[in-house]
């Protein structure tokens, strides 16, 4: 009897994961978002020491293709941890522009959006001024794929009025971010999965 009553626990705690493992890749899948646009006149690459290089890479990607003739950078004022060849701790935005020139975007064609930014709100303003001095009329948004709900949202919210055309491509997950379906395995994936949820409603509070 106590081995029965011993695998009917376990059977109990394997449906749990397995109900949760799907909960748990709904609720990753949930935070992602799109909205094509084939052409823009600006790339925008959020700001992120978690997620820099897969955000440089897949606009370098976006940049090669045609998609945009200038790449903007943001800089959050956050560095890296300490670079023993260069004896500094070097700021992500850097890193960013040196992950951007890897992938084929000439110096020329990469900007830092002036001013120090503190978040997403602040990087969606920032880029809409800017581009409204450029006389841009579209901006491609480029982040990472749970972050890319609140980032649309916040985007098309800062360009309210200005006439100016929002389109978001996604990092796909995998690389510096977790998978959708493992995310929950490790603490960097609770940081950008499940923290993500209270930034939004924070964000549909306040802005």
């Amino acid at each position: 009897m106590k081995r029965r009553g011993a695998w009917r626990w376990v059977k109990w705690v394997v449906a749990a994961l397995a109900v949760w493992a799907l909960a748990a890749w709904g609720l990753a899948l949930a935070l992602v978002d799109e909205a094509e646009l084939e052409h823009a006149d600006l790339i925008v690459v959020l700001g992120g020491s978690a997620a820099y290089r897969e955000r440089a890479e897949h606009a370098a990607r976006l940049f090669r293709e045609g998609r945009a003739p200038l790449v903007l950078l943001t800089f959050d004022g956050t560095h890296a941890g300490w670079s023993q060849a260069e004896q500094t701790n070097p700021p992500f935005v850097r890193l960013a522009r040196e992950e951007l020139l890897r992938g084929g975007v000439p110096e020329s064609s990469i900007e830092v959006l002036p001013g120090l930014v503190t978040g997403t709100y602040d990087e969606a303003v920032s880029a809409c001024e800017f581009a409204a001095l450029r006389g841009a009329r579209s901006v491609l948004v480029v982040t990472s794929a749970y972050h890319s709900r609140r980032a649309l949202w916040t985007f098309r919210r800062a360009a309210g009025g200005r006439g100016l055309a929002v389109g978001l491509s996604a990092a796909p997950p995998g690389g510096q971010t977790p998978s959708a379906a493992l995310w929950w395995l490790s603490p960097a994936g609770w940081r950008q999965v499940a923290a993500e949820y209270p930034k939004l409603v924070y964000y549909r509070i306040v802005h």
